[in-house]
């Protein structure tokens, strides 16, 4: 149970709650259409629509240039310029232990949402995701989403070459191919709300020759954001405007359809399913048709239904849910954030935290009907420290918060810097969780530490999948994944596919420490060849020499190297051999770097 600290947080600071929930809507989820190209590929996610430009249904996808990959064998790099690096300061004790908490590492943790199609073999993805708020809207029958609040409730129908062929050919068919061809596993966004487009013609919620005078305006087809000019909502709008109502049977028939296009998840088709996007967000996201606050028995109810009529389609497809926004939303319902509620709809129910209430719902039902509805506890998680998230890298101090926001995925001892002002320890929290319902896995189905065009976000990235991997989290894909040549990439390279020709990080996690996390972080694992990999992340600007012990290990007399660094940026370079001696390694590690070391068994 949470603290009366916390209680209290939710309810007195009901202003600083409401700006943390408009900061995932103002910054992500805006998904202006995808075009197929010409090989009917799924373009690169676009960049958010923003209220200047509307996004265009024929604009032509932006791939980047394939990025060089491993360079001529090197020396440690230095930094560019005539002057040489200054010496290596002397670093903290590196310790790597084979035989202790030995577990195996999901590969399902290398996910991202909307990955390009160029770049899934590159950056050895396993998983992708078909998310986000326009997925809450999506009618696979005539391939068109409403938009939400993303881009003034419009339906915006996807490009399709045939529709009459539909829903044979939808882009969400597409995805699914593009990920069957990649041999990697996808993740589809079922809707709970209740309510989907009414066609393919294009209309929004909020006209202008309705609605005449809102706060922003799309001018070119005469659509508001069902905002008033002092920033209040507008009611009593007509839900049938845009959208018609749907039941369980929609979700059933769609599943039907996938079945028979690719087979059951056991025979290889579709394997997981979010039971929506962010429910107790759709008050503001969905306004237009789904107006009041979502509430734990809503959750509970809408979950029942829906995901019983897919499960009775394929058994054995994976449910995860239920996907909420962030801190806020694992505690209490959409109900509850309200201002003004005082918590009744938690005190009605026991005063049982949120998540915890759900997952013994669902084992409840299992129980009740003999059939599982819920295989991994997800959430979504976007660090609420200013201006960590989603954003550019940001000034020297925002930089730094971003590389200790890292700890919130793991540090009881770290106490998070942003309005939550307690230790977040996000993965032990879900795995204690999920405990409640034996058999349920975690997963992360959005998540972003933003910075991703540097190297500041790439260290952090690496930290973040090195932390994903040793507590043990079962499923994760980025949301709005960085371009091939951007530095966050190449955290994806360092990790499955370091060597470009498919070299990856171990598969089963052990025992790394550092003597200063915040220095240097080291992330140990052993593949299946018996290669011991370790990655080792310097985080400061110095040059950082340490000497790593190996313990209960047995590997070859030399280890070979592969790094990137702020120094080089376009690649990742294989290094000068290293040397192991009575099982100790002593290595000199670049400012802003991320380091793979390879020690082959002897």
């Amino acid at each position: 149970m949470i603290s009366r600290k916390r209680n209290l947080i939710f309810l007195a600071l009901a202003i600083l709650l409401l700006a943390a929930i408009a900061f995932p809507l103002l910054r992500r989820n805006q998904l202006p259409p995808l075009s197929l190209n010409a090989d009917n590929q799924l373009p690169v996610q676009p960049a958010a629509a923003t209220d200047t430009a509307r996004p265009s249904a024929d604009a032509a996808p932006t791939v980047a240039a394939e990025p060089a990959m491993v360079a001529a064998t090197t020396s440690s790099p230095q930094a560019a310029g005539d002057t040489p690096a200054a010496p290596a300061s002397s670093g903290p004790a590196l310790t790597v232990d084979l035989s202790a908490n030995r577990h195996p590492i999901s590969p399902l943790i290398y996910g991202m949402n909307f990955p390009d199609q160029s770049l899934i073999k590159d950056l050895g993805l396993t998983v992708q995701r078909w998310g986000g708020n326009a997925a809450t809207r999506y009618n696979w029958r005539i391939d068109t989403a409403n938009r939400a609040s993303d881009w003034f409730f419009e339906n915006i129908p996807y490009d399709n070459p045939n529709p009459a062929a539909l829903p044979s050919g939808s882009a969400a068919d597409h995805f699914v191919e593009q990920g069957r061809k990649a041999a990697i596993q996808s993740i589809l966004t079922i809707p709970l709300i209740g309510w989907t487009p009414k066609s393919r013609a294009f209309a929004c919620a909020f006209a202008t020759a309705k609605y005449p005078v809102q706060q922003k305006t799309d001018d070119q087809n005469g659509c508001g954001n069902g905002l008033t000019s002092d920033d209040k909502p507008i009611s009593g709008n007509d839900p049938k405007d845009t959208s018609e109502p749907i039941s369980p049977e929609f979700v059933a028939d769609w599943l039907r359809h996938l079945v028979g296009q690719y087979g059951k998840a056991a025979q290889g088709g579709v394997a997981f399913y979010n039971l929506d996007n962010e429910p107790f967000l759709w008050h503001i996201t969905h306004r237009d048709v789904h107006p009041e606050p979502v509430s734990y028995d809503e959750l509970r109810e809408r979950s029942y239904q829906y995901a019983a009529a897919l499960k009775a389609v394929d058994p054995s497809a994976k449910t995860l849910g239920p996907s909420e926004w962030g801190w806020s939303g694992y505690f209490s319902s959409a109900k509850d954030q309200q201002e003004g509620s005082k918590g009744q709809d938690r005190k009605a129910h026991g005063d049982a935290v949120l998540v915890e209430w759900y997952l013994d719902q669902m084992r409840a039902y299992e129980q009740q009907h003999g059939v599982r509805l819920l295989d991994y506890l997800d959430q979504h998680y976007y660090p609420q420290a200013e201006g960590v998230a989603l954003g550019e890298a940001g000034d020297a101090s925002t930089q730094a918060r971003r590389l200790r926001s890292t700890r919130s995925l793991w540090d009881q001892s770290y106490t998070d810097e942003s309005w939550i002002g307690e230790p977040v320890r996000l993965l032990p929290r879900l795995r204690d969780w999920a405990a409640r319902y034996p058999g349920t896995k975690t997963a992360l189905s959005e998540y972003n530490f933003g910075g991703l065009e540097s190297i500041n976000g790439a260290l952090a990235e690496a930290d973040v999948l090195g932390i994903f991997g040793r507590e043990g989290l079962d499923l994760a894909t980025l949301w709005a994944p960085p371009k091939g040549d951007q530095p966050g990439a190449y955290t994806f390279r360092m990790y499955r596919n370091y060597d470009g020709a498919g070299a990856a990080f171990g598969e089963s996690s052990v025992a790394a420490r550092s003597a200063d996390q915040d220095k240097l972080a080291i992330y140990a694992a052993e593949r299946g060849d018996k290669t011991l990999t370790l990655l080792v992340i310097n985080k400061s600007g110095d040059e950082l020499t340490s000497t790593i012990a190996l313990e209960n290990a047995e590997v070859q007399d030399s280890a070979q190297i592969y790094r990137y660094s702020a120094a080089k940026l376009s690649e990742i370079e294989r290094g000068e051999e290293l040397k192991v001696t009575s099982n100790t390694l002593n290595a000199s590690f670049p400012a802003n770097s991320i380091t793979l070391i390879e020690l082959p068994h002897r």
